[in-house]
């Protein structure tokens, strides 16, 4: 007994004295990080500017510090893409920067972002200024980011790949691996390209699926080879032979086809560097770090006229928390955004795949109420698909990019039944006791009857409906053209600006342009106005927080990367949106692509 007592007071101290040692740690990581954010950075009378994506992260916001990288060793900058954009638009007046050197390698950015990102570089080249990327190992996606400048260097070194292979989508289906684990996924839907939920009850994809991802895919890899095409100067045709034939395999090769300008050892980069700069050798060029740059050049404006900007980035989830886009918190965010009387233009920046049909009507309800008082601009992301399209199709106008992924106007339903794997892998017996004959129907211990089955059919049918009026009523639209264009189905931007689901092809900052002008007599100078992003990034002391009490996170990200990555994501969010909140209508994209 004295040995149980002592033991059991020997964890309880041992329990006490972790947590004292993770809240001291805690505040010491917060202390730092806020006062390494204090110090305003002093730039160089003249210098070059240096954007090496791989450290820093372009995201829809910036933030106090990205925690979760810091934590797994990567030590990323957070910069929103609005800061990096208007700070490029600054770099291209201002006398003291000289030129941009560029390294887009192991660049941390979405496919959108990536398109918004390029068009600013191409405008600050517009200004005469030159563009100058160094590249040691090309991939497709920091080769597109790369071929806007002036010049490109490649450096070889023995080990490093050189290859460009296009964009890319895989479809995981698990069915198989589903029945031997017992698990019967039922799944009830409504539109033949709505094939969210088809991982789990095929194993291999529908002839609707294999058909809309086949044309997506080309959309988003015409609209990057077009680009790279017309800045080196060769055709789209002749890039496609390039790399259908697998001729980049060396970086002679990539000098033969025309991508890039030259060959240099590090040293002749280096003196090429200084050339340009106008100095005798490297280490006299004064480099101006681009994130020093976002941060002396983000003024607090002082002026009282605001246009907001509202960000939807992420899952749309069921209820009031920070992370992701939670109906009840944002549509909270909304409603002080509606309420502010200095605000008079919103740009509603949406860069989701969707999720939750209660939360994404939850945000729809307060956009109608915020349009009423103040016009409405949309800007589309990596993705603004099913619910992500939901809350914002009746805006006054959609600017989307070419490679944003949108639509997927359809809803399932998703009730696992795990009765088999009780019984047949587990031996476990299950004897329920019901007040009603249905009592049990969404207990995910024994599958659906008939009966169960039509009025979950009923529901999903009822929610299509009334997506597809939405969007016939906020689009101008007919209702049988939209149910035509719906069933679930996913369009490119560039696609989709043909059959009316977008208005324009255009950057988020052309959107906020566009909104300024609607207040201002058609004015579109942003000067004259105050830019407020909501929510408001999550501080650093949140981000410890959120790390401390939901692991979420470290399971999303320990599936990163793999070939799993979109099975594991949508099977993890699935699960955890069930067992939370019992909502098992769905209005979510069933893919995400990333580009390599």
């Amino acid at each position: 007994m004295k040995n149980f007592v002592k033991w059991t007071l020997a964890v309880i101290c041992g329990i006490f004295i972790f947590n004292i040692i993770i809240f001291l740690i805690s505040i010491g990581m917060i202390g730092s990080i806020a006062a390494a954010g204090s110090s305003q950075p002093v730039l160089p009378k003249s210098g070059v500017l240096y954007l090496d994506l791989s450290k820093l992260t372009i995201a829809e916001q910036s933030k106090e510090s990205d925690i979760f990288s810091s934590i797994q060793g990567e030590k990323r900058t957070v910069i929103g893409l609005l800061d990096a954009v208007q700070a490029l638009n600054s770099a291209a007046e201002d006398p003291s920067v000289q030129y941009l050197y560029f390294r887009s390698q192991n660049a941390s950015i979405g496919m959108a972002e990536m398109e918004e990102l390029r068009a600013a570089l191409a405008n600050f080249r517009k200004s005469g200024k030159a563009i100058i990327s160094i590249m040691d190992s090309p991939t497709t996606a920091s080769y597109y980011l790369a071929s806007v400048s002036d010049k490109i260097y490649l450096t070889p070194y023995h080990g490093a790949t050189y290859m460009l292979t296009g964009v890319s989508s895989q479809l995981i289906f698990v069915k198989d691996l589903l029945d031997k684990l017992g698990v019967n996924v039922q799944l009830i839907r409504h539109g033949k390209y709505k094939s969210a939920g088809e991982m789990f009850i095929r194993n291999s994809a529908s002839p609707e699926n294999l058909e809309q991802n086949q044309v997506m895919i080309n959309s988003i890899w015409n609209a990057y080879a077009t680009e790279i095409a017309e800045s080196r100067g060769i055709s789209v045709e002749r890039l496609n032979e390039i790399i259908d034939n697998i001729e980049l395999i060396f970086p002679e090769d990539f000098l033969e086809a025309g991508l890039v300008d030259e060959i240099l050892s590090s040293d002749e980069r280096k003196q090429k560097l200084a050339d340009l700069a106008v100095v005798e050798k490297f280490d006299d060029i004064k480099f101006i770090p681009f994130t020093d740059y976002v941060s002396a050049k983000k003024e607090q404006s002082k002026l009282k006229q605001k246009i907001a900007i509202i960000y939807a980035d992420g899952e749309i989830v069921d209820g009031n928390g920070k992370e992701e886009v939670a109906g009840g918190y944002f549509a909270s965010q909304i409603e002080k955004v509606r309420a502010d009387s200095t605000i008079k233009a919103v740009v509603f920046r949406v860069n989701s795949p969707g999720g939750s049909v209660m939360a994404s009507e939850q945000i729809k309800e307060q956009i109608e109420l915020l349009k009423k008082e103040k016009p409405v601009v949309a800007s589309y992301g990596d993705y603004a698909a099913s619910g992500g399209y939901w809350i914002s199709n009746s805006c006054d106008k959609i600017y989307a990019d070419k490679t944003t992924l949108t639509g997927s106007i359809g809803v399932f339903s998703m009730i696992p039944d795990f009765s088999g794997t009780l019984k047949d892998i587990a031996h476990v017996n299950v004897t329920t006791v019901n007040s009603n004959k249905h009592g049990d129907m969404l207990s995910v211990l024994r599958p659906l009857d008939e009966i169960e089955k039509a009025a979950m059919q009923a529901s999903v049918e009822d929610v299509y409906t009334t997506f597809v009026n939405y969007v016939a009523e906020g689009r101008g639209l007919e209702t049988e053209f939209v149910d035509s264009i719906a069933q679930g189905r996913v369009w490119a931007g560039s696609d989709a600006i043909g059959i009316g689901l977008v208005d324009e092809i255009g950057t988020l900052e052309d959107a906020l342009h566009y909104a300024a002008a609607l207040v201002n007599d058609g004015d579109p100078d942003l000067r004259a106005w105050k830019l407020v992003g909501y929510p408001k990034p999550q501080t650093a002391a949140e981000q410890i927080m959120s790390l401390l009490n939901k692991d979420s996170q470290a399971k999303s990200n320990a599936l990163s990367g793999t070939a799993f990555e979109s099975f594991g994501n949508a099977f993890l969010k699935w699960s955890e949106q069930v067992s939370e909140t019992h909502d098992y209508m769905f209005a979510r994209m069933p893919f995400e692509i990333v580009m390599r």
